[in-house]
This record gives structure tokens, sequence and C-alpha cells, in this order.
């Protein structure tokens, strides 16, 4: 059971989150992009919400994550906020709001810490994002960064393969979350890179580094939650455990009542007023 249950903690911080990795307790953290989901996964004792870009693809059904503006990621994260009571929020700062030009990234951040109430942003890059990422920190807003494969990136990469496999992209990218970690950044996201770097770049830094297809030895992981509750089911990489299968029972359930309904079933007297 973990130390930091909801009956003993009001709402997780960045010190938490910092006292867990430290004491070796495995952070859990998932996206959510609406009311009524963030309500069901905070309730269930997760640690971290990321309101992740990914609403572009689940949410709005966009191929990549590039399309989503940052009044709609406003919108997602302010519905995410309403909901939760325990769970640290953290708001994925979309494409074109933050690389190039630190004066954008700051007002961005600002807007979504006060217009939706979230608790910290995310960014992903690492040295060429290093000036906006200075910027956010100076205004007291927490950054948690983002390195491996960067989805706002894809049609730089050209592909969603692995990263990080040959010797110089390692090495930039463990240089890069020292990089962050001396930025002040209260976290690091690690997406899709081999495992045994992960565990180095854990090893390396002192704050708390979340895995998505980064293997075992990290501090935590994340998933995004409309893929490991099968609601999504085209989207199947090797990293992904699917913990439900909520696509068949959600198409059962519409033809159980589309059936009911044609059948004269529903409602019953009992159903009536």
């Amino acid at each position: 059971m973990s130390v930091h249950s909801s009956s003993s903690v009001k709402r997780v911080t960045t010190h938490i989150l910092q006292e867990m990795k430290d004491s070796g307790e495995k952070i859990s953290m998932l996206t959510a992009y609406d009311f009524s989901m963030a309500k069901i996964v905070d309730s269930a004792g997760i640690d971290i919400v990321l309101v992740g870009d990914s609403a572009s693809n689940v949410m709005a059904g966009h191929e990549t994550t590039l399309p989503i503006t940052l009044d709609q990621m406003i919108y997602h994260a302010s519905s995410v906020v309403r909901a939760v009571k325990r769970a640290f929020i953290v708001v994925d700062i979309p494409f074109g709001h933050y690389q190039g030009n630190s004066s954008e990234a700051l007002r961005s951040a600002i807007r979504i810490m006060k217009e939706s109430g979230a608790h910290a942003v995310k960014v992903e890059g690492g040295s060429e994002i290093k000036e906006s990422v200075s910027r956010i920190l100076s205004a007291g807003v927490p950054v948690m960064g983002h390195l491996g494969l960067t989805p706002q990136s894809i049609y730089k990469f050209g592909t969603y393969t692995v990263r990080a496999k040959e010797e110089a992209e390692a090495k930039k990218l463990l240089e890069d979350a020292q990089m962050l970690e001396q930025c002040g950044c209260f976290a690091i996201v690690l997406e899709k890179i081999p495992a045994a770097l992960a565990q180095k770049v854990a090893e390396s830094v002192k704050i708390p580094v979340i895995g998505i297809g980064a293997g075992p030895d990290v501090d935590g992981q994340v998933l995004v939650m409309h893929d490991m509750l099968g609601i999504t089911q085209e989207f199947k990489p090797r990293f992904l455990r699917q913990y439900a299968d909520l696509q068949s029972i959600m198409t059962d359930a519409f033809q159980n009542y589309i059936k009911d309904v044609k059948e004269r079933k529903f409602p019953t007297k009992s159903e009536s007023y």
C-alpha cells in the first residue's frame, strides 16, 4: 500500500513525488481529458493525471498531436481540474506555443495555470528548448520535461520507432535529462527508449523519471487511458498493457440498448412515470 494513499494525504505535490522517488515508491500516471473520466481515475488513487496533447488523437481524431490548440488544451485541463481532488495535474503545452520563443512559452504556461487551475506544465525536448524551460520556471510554474520519442517532433523523426539506440543520441538524451534537472524541472518523462538507457537516466538524476516504453527501472509509469482501457484498439505498441476491453463492453451495451428500443422492451412501465 502506498504511504501516500488518499487517506493519508489531501493532495499530491511535487514534494510528495520527490519523496516517492527517494523512498523507492513507484509513481503512477495516466492521461485524462474530461470531467467524468478524470473523476474515476482520481478516485482510484492515481498519483499524476496528465492532460496530454494526445487529446488531439483520442478525443479529436487527428493523426498527430500537432493540430490541438492552446485554447483546446485549456478546455480539457479545466474539465479535469474540476474533477480531481487528490492527484497532481500536469498539462502539455501544445506544439508551437513554446519552441523557439521563451516569451511565448511563458505566456502559454501562465494561461494554462491561470485559466485551468492545473499544477504544472509539460514540454518536449532538451537543449533546444532550454531558454523556454528556464523562462517558465522563473515564473514559479513547475515544469515536467519529456525526452526520447517526442510526438510533437514526429515529422522531424518521420517515424514512431524507438529513440536513442545509437550512442550519440543516447549521450545527448542523458545530457538533456541532466540539463532539465539543473534548470529546475521537477520530473522527466522518457518515451520509447531502451530500458538500459532509461535506468541510467533515472539513476543519474535526483528528480523522478516516468517511463512510457522505457522499461521497469524508472521511478514511475504513464499510459494513455484510452489505450490501456481498450477503448482504442488500433494502437497496440509493445509497451502497452491493455487492462480492459472497454470497446467490446461498450459496443455490447449500445447494441443491447438499440435492440431493446427497436423491440419496444425499453422503457418498461417501471421505467416510466
